[in-house]
Formats: C-alpha cells, sequence, structure tokens
C-alpha cells in the first residue's frame, strides 16, 4: 500500500460540509468514500489539477477505507490499470487525490442530492 495519509482540500472541505448537512452523514470518511467510489463509476479519466491539500481534514488511509482500505485500494490500482496509468506510489497517490475531489465535487453539485435517501438513489 502507498497511500498513507488523505487530506482534503479547503474546497473539498466546504463541500464535504454541505454533503453534510444534506445527508446527515456525520462522518468525514464514510462521504469520502462515497465521494471516491462515484468518481470511480464515472467512465472518464478525472481532470488534472493542482489540488492544494490545504484545509484542517486530514486522516489515515485506514481511517478512509475502514474495514474495506483493501478493497478501495483496488478500486483504485484496477482503475489505474484500465486507463493505461503507472502502478507507483506517484500515480496512484495522485489519481486517488483527483478521484476523491472529483467525486466530492460532483456529490455537492448535485442538486437532487438533498438527503440521505437520494444519495443512495443515485447508485441505482
Amino acid at each position: 500500500m502507498t497511500i498513507e495519509t488523505v487530506r482534503i482540500s479547503e474546497k473539498g472541505k466546504v463541500q464535504l460540509s454541505l454533503l453534510k448537512r444534506k445527508t446527515g452523514i456525520s462522518n468525514w470518511n464514510v462521504l469520502c468514500r462515497w465521494a471516491f467510489c462515484f468518481s470511480l463509476s464515472d467512465p472518464s479519466n478525472p481532470p488534472k489539477e493542482n489540488v492544494q491539500l490545504d484545509s484542517s481534514i486530514e486522516m489515515t488511509w485506514k481511517v478512509f477505507g475502514g474495514t474495506y482500505a483493501e478493497v478501495y485500494f483496488a478500486l483504485l490500482t484496477q482503475r489505474c490499470q484500465q486507463d493505461g496509468l503507472e502502478l507507483s506510489p506517484k500515480i496512484l497517490n495522485e489519481q486517488f487525490k483527483l478521484h476523491l475531489h472529483r467525486g466530492i465535487a460532483y456529490l455537492a453539485s448535485n442538486s437532487k442530492l438533498k438527503n440521505i435517501s437520494m444519495l443512495f438513489a443515485l447508485t441505482n
């Protein structure tokens, strides 16, 4: 495993705070898991951007993934392979950061997402 710490941008923190209010999910790591998986479900590559990891939200990979930390890492690895990317620690960290922040932005900007039930409905 190459990802040890998960950090969020200030913009991501604001978006996660909005998601906390909308869904009632109070844990950052749970919201981040949803966001990461939503981004992975989008077949396009996340746009390259310089995400400034400047907020106070920080967690270990183990906290991010919980019991399924290895599964989330396997999903990231599979996606990088699918996209033809090198499986170096640098690329895996970069792709995780890009997918996580794209997912956070996607969920936060979804006008249909007004409660936790609608979050579940997005999976259909």
